[in-house]
C-alpha cells in the first residue's frame, strides 16, 4: 500500500474546534480549554480513521502574505477573532507537539501554499495524500492521490472531496477550480469575481471553454447577457483567479522525509490530558492504543485497560 501522508489546515481546524465546543469549558485553575480540547478529540478520531504514516500541520502567520500584498482588501470581510481564541493557540501547539507532529508557517505563505506544495511533492514520490479543511481553495489539489477531506462531527463523518465530487457539487473539475473563483469570487477571501456571474453561469461558461483564458479567447461567441459582465470585470476576473492559484513552490521548513509518524511516547500525552482535566480525549487515546495502527506507531508502557470507547455510554460521546 501506498505510504499516507495526512495534511491538515491548523487554522481550519482551530476555529472549528473553538466554535464546536461551549467556550466556557475551562480547567479548575480557570483555563479556557474549549479549542485545545476540540483539536485533541478531532486529532484522535482522524489518526484512527485515517491511520496515517506521515502528519503536517500548516498554519497561518500572523503577517500579511503576498496576497495582502497585492490586495490590501484580501479577507478583509471576515469577523473579527475573539481574544479568546488567540489565548489557546500556545496551548494547541503545545498539544501538537506532545503528538510529535510538526507544524509549518511562513510570513509570506498562506497555510494552503505550503499544503500544496509538501502534497504535490508526496504525490510525485508516489504517496496518497489526506488533505483535512475546509477551504475551497484546496479542492484545486483534487486527484487520484490526493484527497479533500472536510471535517463534520469531530471527524465521524468526513466528506472526501474527490475529482467526481467535486464535479458533482460544482459543475466544475478541480483543474478549474482557481476560474471559478475568478468568475464567481469569493466573500470569505474578499475575491470581486465578475458581478451577475453566479455558480451556475460559472460552471456552465467553463464546461464550455475549460478555462478563464479560454473564455475571454472566445468572448464574441458567449452570449450578450453574460459578454457585456464578463468584458466590464475582466481584470476583477483575472485577478481573482490569480489570487485564488495556490503557490506550489514554497520552501519546506520541514522535509517531507522527517514527517513520519512513528515512536510517539504516550507519557507527555496522558499527562497533558490530566494538567488540562481531558477525560474523553484520554479514552480516545487508550482506543487508538488497542488497535494495530495505534500500536505500531505509539510507545505505550503500562497494560490497557479492557474498557474502550466502543463500551462507553451515548452522553460520554456527545461533545464533540
Amino acid at each position: 500500500m501506498q505510504p499516507h501522508l495526512l495534511i491538515v489546515d491548523g487554522h481550519h481546524l482551530l476555529y472549528r474546534a473553538y466554535w464546536a465546543i461551549p467556550r466556557t469549558m475551562k480547567t479548575r485553575a480557570g483555563e479556557q480549554v474549549n479549542t485545545t480540547f476540540g483539536i485533541a478529540s478531532m486529532l484522535l478520531q482522524m489518526l484512527k480513521v485515517e491511520q496515517p504514516d506521515s502528519i503536517l500541520f500548516c498554519f497561518d502567520a500572523d503577517e500579511k502574505t503576498f496576497r495582502h500584498e497585492e490586495y490590501d482588501a484580501y479577507k478583509s470581510g471576515r469577523s473579527e477573532t475573539p481574544d479568546d481564541f488567540y489565548t489557546q493557540i500556545p496551548r494547541v501547539l503545545e498539544l501538537l507537539d506532545t503528538f510529535r507532529i510538526p507544524t509549518v508557517e511562513g510570513k509570506k505563505f498562506e497555510a494552503d501554499d505550503y499544503a500544496c506544495t509538501y502534497a504535490l511533492e508526496a504525490s510525485k514520490r508516489g504517496q496518497r495524500v489526506t488533505i483535512v479543511t475546509g477551504d475551497r481553495d484546496l479542492f484545486q489539489l483534487s486527484s487520484p492521490s490526493i484527497r479533500i477531506a472536510i471535517p463534520h462531527k469531530g471527524y465521524q463523518a468526513a466528506e472526501y472531496m474527490t475529482p467526481e465530487a467535486i464535479l458533482q457539487k460544482y459543475g466544475v473539475t478541480p483543474a478549474q477550480i482557481p476560474s471559478y473563483k475568478g468568475l464567481t469570487g469569493d466573500s470569505s477571501d474578499n475575491l470581486p469575481g465578475v458581478h451577475g456571474i453566479g455558480p451556475k453561469a460559472a460552471a456552465a461558461l467553463l464546461q464550455e471553454f475549460g478555462s478563464l483564458r479560454g473564455i475571454y479567447e472566445h468572448i464574441d461567441t458567449v452570449k450578450p447577457s453574460w459578454k457585456e459582465k464578463l468584458l466590464n470585470d475582466r481584470e476583477k476576473a483575472e485577478f481573482s483567479e490569480r489570487l485564488a492559484t495556490l503557490i506550489s513552490d514554497t520552501p519546506q521548513p520541514v522535509s517531507l522525509n522527517d514527517l513520519s509518524y512513528a515512536g510517539v511516547e504516550t507519557e507527555p500525552i496522558f499527562s497533558l490530558f490530566e494538567k488540562l482535566e481531558f477525560s474523553l480525549p484520554k479514552r480516545r487515546l487508550l482506543d487508538l492504543l488497542g488497535t494495530p495502527w495505534g500500536a505500531k506507531h505509539f510507545n505505550h508502557h503500562e497494560e490497557l485497560p479492557s474498557k474502550t470507547l466502543k463500551e462507553l455510554e451515548p452522553s460520554q460521546m456527545s461533545l464533540l
